[in-house]
């Protein structure tokens, strides 16, 4: 799949996957226009066309390649290091701030497509994201120490609890067409985590 896009270097690829996620995360996959992604990336259109097929295909690429990137920039290795489960979302954040330092359109492209409705990718890319969710949760919390826990409280639980906190988040800073900032995003994120490291700890490990 994209083996030609695949054969060309690196810096020329991240050219034109920063110019694809920059516009499908400013104007959802509908309004995005292929022609733009071309200029941004400084090639023609028929030479985007070259690499992908059609719209579509550069879309669906582009997800699976921000699901692939962000599974490479979780080291196993450390996360077979941290047994608490709060310590190892604290490394998630981090390892989120690194990866938009080296794509700063992947956040907005990953927002535009998880609230992606009634457009020709939503089901497919739904379908995605729902695979997607449940693999990073079995990879990310598989070695976390669940005795640390009170009885009662399911870490698997309060992970999807934060993610819908996050979710909801992001859907009303994009409902209101309001600049996202990542630094105020973590803030709010480490407030609610507090919140619940509190309310589901044993006292011991608080």
């Amino acid at each position: 799949m994209n083996e030609k896009f695949l054969n060309l270097e690196k810096e020329k690829q991240i050219k034109i996957i920063n110019a694809g996620l920059e516009c499908f995360g400013k104007y959802g996959y509908k309004k995005a226009n292929t022609e733009d992604i071309a200029k941004i990336a400084n090639i023609s259109k028929g030479t985007l066309f070259y690499y992908f097929v059609n719209k579509k295909e550069l879309y669906l690429f582009l997800y699976r390649f921000c699901v692939k990137v962000m599974i490479k920039f979780i080291d196993l290795d450390e996360i077979k290091e941290i047994d608490d489960f709060f310590e190892l979302l604290n490394y998630g954040t981090g390892k989120k701030i690194e990866l938009i330092e080296k794509y700063p359109f992947i956040l907005n492209f990953i927002i535009k497509a998880m609230f992606s409705q009634k457009e020709i990718i939503s089901e497919e890319i739904n379908k995605e994201i729902v695979k997607t969710i449940s693999t990073c949760f079995d990879v990310f919390f598989q070695y976390i120490d669940k005795n640390k826990f009170k009885p009662g409280y399911d870490p698997e639980k309060i992970g999807y609890m934060l993610f819908w906190m996050g979710e909801g988040y992001l859907l009303e800073k994009t409902r209101f067409g309001e600049f996202l900032d990542i630094n105020q995003m973590i803030n709010e994120f480490n407030i609610w985590v507090d919140m619940f490291k509190k309310m589901s700890y044993k006292e011991e490990y608080l």
